[in-house]
């Protein structure tokens, strides 16, 4: 992909997106389109098709997309579904009628089976019941996958599908119900603190097992998969940093890295969602690429940057 190509970034306000507009940018990438939802509805195929039309993109990294935590994948599951898969047929079919080299689909690793073998592989994929709690959002992303690589398939698309393990970093959902689990208790150990409490409470019985892996990390992959990756039926790949931690470890994490001493306690009243899902990044992996962030150093840096920008957190 030369340094001179229309690339269009679909989700540059967001985490995955915004991190990706950096690292392009760092990298020479100068003609980037981007387009904010007041500019550009990616629901609504007529805004998207002029869109196309007239900007004619060679490549598209479609980091947009409607997400949240348990509870706003449960409460929201089905402005979940459809938003998610409008805003992927939109942009999917209109890159193939559109011309465009190269797509790069982001999804997560939430679209395999709750109970998969760990470390899970991309072959898990559709071979057992998802997790209840987020099964609407990860219909939606398999939907994502399988039309990347139907049109792969059958128009010869140049699509690489990329599902990464829990994200976190700059321009993170910090909300106090509707994000995940790290940023969620970011910033209830942050108040924690500031009220000078003795307890934090922490959804769920603080064993599930998860992998966290820095948004810049992401925009790497990214990058990664649009330079050096051919696209194809079979291009799907997992990314993650090939460690794992249990949630009361994030939580004892999150603590430290605030500076909130009080004690811990597990409510087990609230849902824990999958017990365990940790990537197998090999295949990712063999191809040259690796994760290279710290998760100490990236918890400390997401804090910082919570720290300088907490009255313009996002509200849901």
């Amino acid at each position: 992909m030369d340094r001179s190509a229309r690339v269009f970034v679909a989700g540059h306000t967001g985490l995955v997106g915004g991190a990706i507009e950096r690292r392009l940018r760092e990298d020479g990438y100068a003609n980037l389109i981007l387009r904010r939802r007041a500019e550009m509805d990616l629901t609504r195929q007529a805004e998207v098709d002029a869109f196309f039309a007239a900007e004619r993109p060679e490549a598209v990294i479609l980091a947009a997309a409607r997400v949240g935590g348990i509870q706003a994948n449960d409460r929201f599951s089905g402005d979940f579904i459809r938003d998610n898969l409008l805003i992927q047929t939109h942009v999917i079919d209109a890159a193939y009628r559109n011309g465009v080299k190269k797509l790069i689909f982001m999804g997560s690793n939430c679209i395999y089976p709750k109970h998969a073998p760990q470390p899970i592989k991309e072959e898990s994929l559709l071979t057992g019941p998802l997790e209840p709690t987020n099964r609407a959002y990860a219909l939606a992303k398999i939907a994502g996958v399988e039309m990347a690589q139907a049109y792969a398939k059958q128009f010869g698309l140049d699509a690489v599908c990329l599902m990464p393990t829990n994200l976190y970093g700059p321009r993170d959902n910090f909300h106090l119900e509707n994000a995940h689990v790290l940023p969620a208790l970011m910033h209830r150990a942050h108040l924690a603190k500031q009220a000078g409490a003795d307890h934090l409470t922490v959804w769920g019985s603080g064993t599930p097992i998860r992998e966290f892996l820095h948004v810049d990390d992401l925009a790497d992959a990214a990058v990664f998969a649009l330079e050096k990756i051919q696209g194809g039926p079979d291009a799907l790949y997992n990314v993650g940093t090939g460690e794992e931690m249990s949630i009361r470890a994030l939580a004892e994490a999150i603590c430290e890295t605030v500076g909130f001493s009080g004690e811990l306690r597990f409510d087990s009243s609230k849902p824990d969602g999958t017990p365990r899902k940790f990537s197998d990044a090999s295949r990712l992996n063999a191809l040259g690429w690796k994760a290279t962030i710290p998760f100490e150093e990236g918890l400390k840096a997401t804090y910082r940057w919570f720290l300088e920008n907490q009255n313009a957190l996002r509200a849901a």
